[in-house]
């Protein structure tokens, strides 16, 4: 039976009420209950810190106190309660490097170079790279940062591995690589890297002259390849074809072009284009070529000798290619060759002396070229100080010099450029087989 709806309607209204009681109530409450938990979260949080602070500096203090270098005495009670902030290393060996009996030989073997030419180099580069101590730390002596510099070069060891040797951090280690490159760049390159003036490009003349009979030869140009991992831009452009079928693990370089003299000392390089550019195409990017048809480098009537895959050009002389060459010819190509060997011979010592080169280096793309030229640098130092280089790094494969024009490797036809050159080149080949000259096994 149905309630009347006047009790339904009272009823009604009664619930309405409560609830209305509890909607309006609880809020109140609530927001007393969340501010109290907030303030007491806080609380927690606080204690939470404080306690962990408590464990920290509870575990540096038995770690300073655990190291007797690191304590202050009185009374045989540690006072001192420093945090330790650097990570202690050995540095034995160089310690033991840098000492005035350590033997002779062992030092050229792990620097590529005497002591007298090591120190004379420090001392070049003292006032760029020296730093002062500080109030926290002594600075690395300058003799440590070009050794660091110089064994990472020569080993082309990982960082980690230099990192060990010196007893310095691995980030150390590659701040001091690049910063004693850019010093040598800054203050060595000028002095032991540059074209010649006049006078000596009278004297190189004479010198190449005197090994093949070709005159108004200034330098011997050669281009290899140093390998790289493979960079995560522009991967095809770094695909050196010339080592893929020789070992795939360097199958990605950047091209080293050099110019040498008859002594096999650098006087121009161009480092740095990707390994699947020829020949032509380094040399016509080059800082070299820029120059020498403008003018800027006096090569009128003079030679650059060149491979293969260079072209004939006024100044770059090349040796011919065509089938059915003459007796003429070849005897031409075999004095090409002779002055050739030099530039080979000078990337032979080169990789020879720094490891860096042969191997995948960790090295940023865009610090290759101040390494590498630092490498060069270097080698001309080497080269004109008379150090003598160890016979085993000279026991290194011609793949790792990488013949730049040899029968392994195809280049396309270099088109002709010059008639007035290919003229001169004929005069020159015919000069050498009329004044006896030529000398080779096909007559």
């Amino acid at each position: 039976m149905k309630e009347p709806t006047t009790k339904r309607r009272k009823k009604n209204d009664e619930g309405a009420t409560r609830k209305t009681k509890k909607k309006r109530e609880p809020k109140g409450v609530l927001r007393t209950i969340v501010f109290m938990d907030g303030k007491e979260k806080d609380e927690e949080e606080k204690e939470e810190r404080e306690k962990m602070k408590g464990m920290i500096d509870g575990y540096y203090s038995e770690v300073e106190e655990s190291n007797p270098r690191k304590r202050n005495k009185v009374g045989g009670d540690s006072v001192s309660h420093r945090r330790v902030w650097v990570k202690e290393r050995s540095g034995a060996w160089w310690e033991e490097c840098n000492k005035a009996e350590f033997p002779e030989e062992e030092f050229r073997k792990a620097f590529r170079m005497g002591r007298v030419t090591f120190e004379a180099i420090c001392e070049e580069l003292n006032s760029v790279i020296a730093k002062e101590d500080t109030t926290l730390r002594n600075a690395i002596p300058v003799k440590q940062r070009v050794a660091v510099c110089l064994w990472r070069l020569a080993t082309g060891d990982p960082l980690s591995v230099v990192s060990k040797r010196f007893g310095l951090g691995i980030s150390t280690c590659h701040k001091l690589v690049l910063e004693v490159c850019t010093a040598i760049k800054r203050v060595l390159m000028p002095k032991y890297l540059q074209w010649p003036n006049a006078v000596v490009l009278r004297d190189i003349k004479g010198e190449f002259e005197n090994v093949s009979g070709i005159p108004n030869v200034v330098g011997s140009m050669f281009t290899s390849h140093v390998p790289i991992i493979a960079p995560k831009m522009s991967v095809s452009a770094y695909f050196n074809k010339r080592h893929t079928e020789r070992n795939h693990k360097t199958s990605y370089s950047v091209t080293v072009q050099g110019v040498v003299d008859h002594r096999g000392v650098f006087t121009d390089v161009c480092i740095g284009w990707p390994g699947s550019m020829g020949n032509e195409q380094v040399l016509e990017k080059s800082a070299l070529f820029q120059r020498a048809n403008n003018g800027g480098l006096n090569l009128s009537g003079v030679w650059i000798v060149g491979g293969s895959g260079y072209p004939l050009l006024d100044w770059v002389l090349v040796p011919y290619t065509q089938q059915n060459l003459t007796w003429t010819q070849h005897a031409f190509n075999e004095k090409i060759g002779g002055v050739r060997r030099v530039a080979k011979d000078a990337f032979g010592r080169l990789k020879g002396r720094w490891g860096c080169l042969r191997k995948r280096t960790e090295v940023k793309l865009q610090d290759l070229p101040l390494v590498l030229g630092a490498c060069c640098v270097l080698h001309n130092i080497c080269e004109l100080k008379n150090e003598e280089m160890d016979p085993e790094l000279l026991k290194i494969d011609d793949d790792v010099v990488d013949d730049d024009d040899d029968d392994l490797v195809v280049e396309p036809e270099v088109p002709l450029r010059s008639v007035s050159s290919l003229k001169a080149r004929d005069a020159i080949a015919h000069n050498l087989l009329h004044h006896g000259l030529a000398g080779t096994s096909f007559l």
